[in-house]
């Protein structure tokens, strides 16, 4: 197969399983061959061991592709915690590290793209997520309150004014606190019902000072 036609073929989900290039191959080392010299050449990316992202010029990467590869390289799992809070505008800096909640093990993966944090959460807090279709993919991010919840309860801090100070949260009216505070009983447990009362004080207090953007 020429990379034009596996760029045709991928055009609509530039990331793809090598598996698929193997059906009906007689020899699958032909393919593992052909993949080689390709990611040699520059003309795709291996994100990790059979997963590979075609890449410019045979291709144009659609915005939000890297929060699809997120999703996509470690199964089941949603974008939380800061990268979570960078996305829905909570926090004014860009954030480095993809950080994702998984039920499985926790694992780091690195590749040309980025650096992929995943941290391994209970499967009865693995909840409170929404699906984005980035037009290369679908991916499933954190609401804001879940988030939240999320960084706090892997975070296992002490939640106070100095620590959400240090948060740098921004535009605080995006939070429902109704919302915020039904997570956080369906959580069951008092730790996270606490630190959510103390997150609904604050962002009373700072509408109060006229500080929520």
């Amino acid at each position: 197969m020429k990379i034009e036609k596996l760029a045709s073929f991928v055009a609509d989900r530039p990331v793809f399983d090598a598996e698929m290039l193997r059906v009906g191959k007689a020899d699958p080392r032909s393919v593992n061959v052909q993949l080689s010299r390709w990611k040699k050449a520059g003309k795709i990316i291996q994100l990790r061991r059979g997963l590979y992202l075609m890449n410019n010029p045979y291709i144009k990467l659609p915005s939000g592709y890297d929060l699809y590869i997120a999703g996509a390289l470690h199964c089941p799992s949603y974008i939380s915690l800061h990268k979570a809070l960078e996305y829905h505008g909570l926090i004014p800096e860009g954030v480095p590290v993809y950080t994702c909640v998984t039920t499985r093990r926790p694992v780091t993966l690195r590749n040309p793209v980025g650096e992929f944090s995943y941290r391994h959460l209970r499967q009865g807090l693995f909840w409170g997520y929404e699906k984005v279709d980035t037009g290369a993919g679908e991916f499933f991010v954190a609401t804001p309150e879940k988030a939240l919840l999320d960084l706090f309860y892997l975070d296992g801090v002490k939640i106070g004014a100095a620590y959400l100070e240090e948060l740098r949260l921004q535009n605080l009216g995006a939070l429902d606190l109704v919302r915020l505070a039904a997570f956080a009983r369906r959580a069951a447990g008092p730790g996270l019902t606490k630190a959510a009362e103390l997150l609904a004080a604050y962002v009373k207090a700072r509408a109060g000072e006229g500080k929520y953007l």
